[in-house]
């Protein structure tokens, strides 16, 4: 990591990293490939160059200790934190310095640090959006109708209009859904974002609203409100560790790769 980036905006990635999981029990901690799966996402983090610093935010001190012990910085954060937005804002709010923070979930082992620095530089070149994120066009039929697979639509102008777990956008003749359309007619969404800090500590005091809540999406929250995420397009392509299947196929490609 390039602790001496030349931006002006000082950034620093969070990664919030619960120890409980509904669908994976525990999998922060899971090693099957030597080391845990908290510690290769804080690790690709670190390998960004605009971020001053990589904090992970945790209510575990069995992960945080792995962190530390790792040579990384953890922050012990509430268990009464909602979501990983809300551990994230624990942390900017320990943070007067920051003027980006980017929200990196802790089972996003694959996420390159290419897109860590992509979603930073969506803020500083545009000063009026509040909030940023990455998608990567989506090619397979099986993921546009996998609900797990969150997609994205956005204007011209980059900033999104919806995020869904259903097909968007809906094509209804069915002979005119080309998944091999350039560009792309359907993005998927990858799991990292880019707040400004005072954004985040508003966003953090609001109430999940109706959208979100049926969805079951947090960034909904912000387009309910009125406010714009400015969405950057990658060829990079990462899905989050949510079940022990994706965690096999994790080990298995980390395997194939060393």
């Amino acid at each position: 990591m390039n602790t001496s980036s030349s931006s002006s905006l000082r950034s620093y990635v969070v990664i919030p990293a619960r120890l409980g999981s509904t669908r994976l029990g525990r999998k922060m901690l899971l090693a099957e490939t030597g080391r845990t799966l908290i510690e290769h996402t804080h690790a690709a983090a670190r390998q960004a160059r605009k971020p001053r610093g990589v904090i992970v935010a945790t209510d575990s001190t069995d992960i945080a200790e792995i962190i530390q012990d790792a040579g990384g910085n953890a922050m012990l954060t509430s268990p009464d934190c909602a979501s990983g937005t809300d551990r994230v804002a624990e942390v900017a709010a320990s943070l007067p310095e920051a003027d980006i923070l980017v929200n990196l979930q802790g089972d996003e082992p694959e996420m390159a640090a290419s897109a860590v620095d992509q979603v930073i530089e969506l803020l500083e070149q545009n000063p009026q959006m509040p909030m940023a994120t990455l998608a990567t066009p989506l090619r397979s039929a099986e993921q546009l109708a996998n609900p797990a697979c969150v997609k994205v639509v956005f204007d011209e102008a980059g900033r999104a209009l919806y995020f869904s777990r259903s097909q968007i956008p809906f094509v209804r003749e069915a002979e005119d859904m080309d998944l091999a359309a350039d560009p792309p007619l359907f993005y998927q969404h990858l799991g990292i974002y880019a707040y400004r800090r005072d954004f985040l500590l508003e966003l953090a005091s609001w109430a999940p609203s109706r959208m979100e809540l049926a969805e079951r999406l947090e960034q909904l929250r912000v387009l309910e409100r009125g406010h714009s995420i400015a969405v950057g397009v990658t060829a990079h392509n990462s899905s989050g560790i949510d079940t022990p299947e994706d965690y096999a196929q994790f080990v298995n490609r980390w395997r194939q790769a060393a």
